[in-house]
């Protein structure tokens, strides 16, 4: 059995979950490449970093396939191989009413959170089953918009109820490549995205609320202990959230 360090890639590594998975693999002794659209976040959390030596910021953009494309090239030229991806880059629309979403406003939505995941799953794959031993794991970010939505959320809806799409099927045509795709679907961590939770949200009964939150540090160490599994474990759906956001109940 190999004792090499494993190898992750991490998606929107520059900021809120993606960075609190990054410095969680990077703590856990992974090798791990950062991937956002802007290098100077990603050399910030690397410096953050228990070992700032054992990572690589690279600039990438999601949703175009070449620059994908770079990225898992990249990775591939620098560690040898790729044992972990963390598909997390996505984005929101704003919280308008759906009939005054705009075309554009749509299609940046579903460029990112769902074409450019599809892209990284697919390149992922091409790595993964050519490599020696043969296999790896990928893990998408769902979020619990992939089961319930928020009012004036049906861009960033709709992409996390397809993400789950993209799972269950990545995670079927990738049993014959030694290959585990799961989700990790996440409620209210404390993120500049999630910021707004603190000071007052719209609930489906037309009120403003404060919503409570967790660290996104739990974020961080729930994505470790999914790809710390072995190979032949796979969790494929996994919620974690703070524990008194509205969520289960109605309202």
């Amino acid at each position: 059995m190999s004792t090499s360090p494993k190898v992750a890639i991490v998606t929107g590594a520059g900021s809120g979950v993606g960075k609190a998975a990054a410095l969680a693999l990077l703590g856990a002794g992974y090798r791990v490449v950062l991937a956002g659209r802007r290098l100077e976040p990603l050399q910030q959390v690397l410096a953050e970093s228990a070992a700032p030596a054992n990572g690589l910021a690279v600039s990438t953009d999601v949703a175009d396939e070449a620059s994908v494309a770079q990225l898992f090239a990249t990775t591939v030229a620098t560690y040898g191989r790729l044992d972990v991806l963390f598909n997390n880059a996505g984005v929101s629309a704003p919280g308008i009413p759906l009939e005054d979403l705009t075309i554009e406003q749509w299609k940046n939505v579903v460029d990112i959170n769902l074409t450019g995941m599809f892209l990284c799953i697919r390149q992922a794959f091409r790595v993964m089953k050519a490599q020696t031993p043969m296999g790896g794991r990928i893990i998408n970010n769902g979020s619990i918009s992939a089961t319930t939505p928020r009012p004036n959320s049906i861009a960033y809806t709709s992409t996390k109820h397809g993400v789950s799409g993209l799972t269950k099927t990545a995670s079927l045509d990738g049993r014959k490549y030694n290959i585990a795709v799961g989700q990790i679907d996440i409620g209210n961590a404390a993120t500049e995205m999630a910021a707004r939770m603190a000071t007052g949200i719209l609930q489906a009964n037309g009120q403003v609320a404060i919503e409570p939150l967790m660290d996104v540090s739990v974020v961080g160490q729930s994505v470790l202990y999914m790809a710390s599994l072995p190979l032949e474990a796979n969790v494929m759906f996994h919620t974690v959230m703070a524990t008194k956001m509205p969520f289960a109940g109605r309202g």
